[in-house]
């Protein structure tokens, strides 16, 4: 499988709510270090920034539309990059506290989880002794029973709601080949129309594995079942980050960085923020020929309706 000669949208995710503030002290918590890091990401040449939204003195992952909107105005402001809003946001809110602030923003893009699993991050709370706050330790090692709620009804849910009812389109979250065939039966429903932005995701604990036969493996299901109707892009946990998206990338797909999917930059090396793996991958891409996609790009190659058509 070569390389198209489309150009590749660079998606970074700011924060997320796997990674606690004890793990590195460049993960941003506050409103201002978001817009700080995503105006950087997006310089950098992120065309997508993947949005969730934590407590500010705790760090603690939040739904809450308030804090939302305390940075999406400011980085709509400052960036034209694409504002995608988690609609996972984190392991212990209700689908309706997840699609809060989604649901307020109305956001061009949001993300779409695409199926209920295992979501295993208590192996993480192994590795630190000395915790920056009280609820980190229970957050991670409360996930070896645990499972991410994501129903048919709940992904209908917020088809309607969300995509119909704003429309906003989606990150089609897919951490597992089923997850595929899900999304391929919304597609058979009419709920989901092309293009069809599909994220596949590696290397989380209760997800396929972060293997190169797995890669190849989805996209090639991802093709069967969606021909020519979809953009593919790739992000993987930890140290399998550069060298994933990397493989994506020459295969003729879009990436994902940014510090909610590893921490580190290189080898032993936690980056100092989100814009340096995004400017390392961009490197790559450039090394290897291939072209970045603008915002603008990214808009026209997803069909989104626009920064002017968001309520924030």
């Amino acid at each position: 499988m070569a390389a198209s000669s489309k150009k590749v949208i660079i998606s970074c995710a700011l924060t997320g709510s796997i990674h606690t503030p004890t793990m590195s002290d460049a993960l941003p918590v506050t409103p201002d270090e978001i817009v700080e890091q995503g105006v950087g990401a997006a310089e950098a040449g992120a065309a997508i920034l993947h949005l969730h939204a934590r407590d500010p003195r705790t760090g603690q992952p939040t739904p809450d539309p308030a804090v939302f909107m305390q940075f999406l105005p400011r980085l709509k402001q400052s960036t034209d990059a694409v504002l995608n809003i988690t609609t996972g946001g984190s392991l212990n809110m209700t689908v309706q506290e997840r699609l809060a602030a989604p649901l307020q923003a109305q956001p061009e893009m949001c993300s779409l989880n695409m199926g209920s699993m295992n979501f295993g991050i208590f192996p993480l709370a192994e590795r630190y002794k000395d915790w920056k706050h009280d609820w980190e330790e229970p957050y991670l090692r409360s996930t070896d029973d645990f499972i991410f709620r994501n129903t048919f009804r709940d992904i209908a849910y917020i088809l309607e709601h969300l995509g119909e009812g704003c429309g906003t389109r989606f990150e089609f979250e897919c951490y597992d080949v089923g997850h595929l065939y899900n999304l391929a039966h919304f597609v058979d429903r009419g709920l989901v129309k092309p293009p069809f932005f599909v994220q596949t995701i590696f290397g989380i604990l209760g997800g396929i594995g972060a293997e190169q036969r797995n890669l190849v493996f989805m996209r090639e299901t991802a093709d069967r079942l969606f021909g020519k109707d979809y953009e593919w892009s790739v992000l993987a946990a930890g140290r399998h980050q550069i060298p994933f998206t990397t493989m994506a990338a020459v295969m003729g797909g879009n990436v994902r960085v940014g510090l909610e999917d590893s921490l580190y930059l290189s080898k032993g090396r936690l980056a100092r923020n989100s814009a340096e793996q995004v400017a390392k991958i961009r490197r790559i891409l450039e090394e290897l020929s291939l072209e970045v996609a603008t915002p603008a790009e990214a808009r026209a190659m997803l069909a989104l309706k626009g920064a002017d058509q968001v309520a924030f």
